[in-house]
């Protein structure tokens, strides 16, 4: 998807605009990252969205639980579990 814009007609209080809008998003909703955020962080806010969709939508839970041979209660506990560490535990942090 391709966007042109006419750069003519921006002012700095668009830009400065946009950029607030971006950081109130940021603020807002945890998934959309930050400056900051590193490689692990966004996987496991990856995982974590990924994993909530499952459970909230029932046909995708129950498509989980045929395929596994599980029940769906079984299946939905399963996932509530991997919700907590779903990328496993943290790498050790580098001080510098």
């Amino acid at each position: 998807m391709f966007f042109i814009f006419n750069l003519n007609g921006w002012q700095a209080s668009d830009r400065f605009n946009i950029n607030s809008q971006l950081e109130h998003l940021q603020a807002k909703y945890v998934g959309t990252g930050h400056a900051d955020m590193n490689r692990f962080e966004w996987a496991v806010n990856i995982q974590r969205d990924s994993y909530a969709s499952y459970v909230g939508h029932y046909p995708m839970l129950a498509y989980f639980a045929i395929a596994e041979n599980e029940s769906i209660g079984r299946e939905r506990y399963n996932f509530m579990q991997k919700m907590l560490l779903p990328c496993g535990l943290p790498p050790e942090r580098e001080d510098e």
